[in-house]
């Protein structure tokens, strides 16, 4: 087994797409689909389920991606080990964000990594929602993630970057985009554009209690992915939607952002790292975090 073998693997189990992790890689597609069979001869089994249309893995693949993640680990580590003889940090550090919802976060701590140590690779891999992020935390496919807390997991540590109130947004022509605060009961008979129920998002999960907690189910007449498109729509007339007041400073034209009244309903931001198998790398990024984005209140601590 070569090592490039394995990374031909990742890469098309991560893309489900052979031509998209060809070009990742900077090769022909030719030539990966012969390494992928390369290593499927040298295991005996196969790792994908291949048609005209669809790339799969097989039971074989997913029991073969943490260990290839693994070993592709072991050799940056050994590759560390040598640079750090002559001194300073060196690494690969995958970061899984959101999107949007990670404005305030995510650039200040990518900018501090990259000046202070311009030898650590950084790789991010947005619309990654918490509970996805928690999985590829736990397979070693992210080494940091952006997460709201908390999250249920013990091969997960976490730590809170900010709590941030829950407000409306509406369009600007809503007949309640004047008000000053609004209760959330009064919502009750809105149209609501949500990411989908199945997407493992905190942010959709802590407003739907919410809406219950006021004793109603929110009527979703739009699902996407994308928090920012949520806002698009909005825009548009499409719904209304229930967001953190950090997108107050980025709304799109034609929306506007009310607070709600009563208790401070919060969406509480953390990040996440594998609590195995700690790189330098990914240390001195955690203790930048800590400096960069300070958990509110001195050590309070989601998990």
């Amino acid at each position: 087994m070569e090592i490039r073998w394995v990374h031909a693997f990742v890469a098309v189990a991560e893309e489900l797409h052979f031509g998209r992790a060809a070009a990742r890689l900077q090769m022909a597609q030719s030539p990966l689909s012969q390494t992928i069979r390369k290593l499927e001869k040298d295991l005996g089994v196969a790792l994908f389920e291949r048609s005209t249309r669809t790339v799969s893995l097989t039971a074989a693949g997913h029991a073969f991606l943490p260990h290839a993640y693994q070993l592709l680990e072991g050799v940056d580590t050994a590759r560390q080990a040598a640079r750090s003889s002559t001194g300073g940090v060196y690494g690969h550090i995958r970061i899984g964000f959101t999107g949007v919802l990670n404005h305030r976060a995510l650039p200040p701590l990518t900018r501090a990594l990259r000046q202070r140590y311009p030898n650590i690779e950084l790789s991010l891999v947005g619309r990654i929602m918490t509970r996805d992020a928690v999985v590829q935390l736990e397979s070693g496919a992210l080494d940091l993630a952006f997460v709201g807390l908390p999250v249920q997991s013990s091969s997960v540590h976490t730590r809170l970057i900010r709590r941030e109130p829950f407000g409306v947004v509406l369009p600007t022509d809503h007949r309640l985009a004047g008000a000053s605060a609004i209760d959330l009961a009064e919502l009750a008979d809105e149209g609501f554009v949500t990411t989908p129920l199945s997407a493992g998002s905190s942010l959709q999960e802590t407003a739907m209690r919410a809406c219950l907690d006021a004793g109603f189910r929110p009527r979703i007449v739009q699902e996407i992915t994308d928090p920012f498109m949520i806002l698009m729509l909005v825009a548009a007339g499409v719904g209304i939607s229930l967001m953190t007041s950090g997108l107050n400073e980025i709304l799109p034209p034609g929306t506007v952002f009310v607070p709600l009244t009563g208790e401070p309903i919060y969406m509480n931001h953390g990040i996440g790292w594998p609590a195995k198998g700690m790189s330098d790398a990914l240390r001195v990024a955690l203790a930048t975090s800590e400096e960069i984005l300070p958990t509110p209140g001195g050590d309070e601590r989601a998990n």
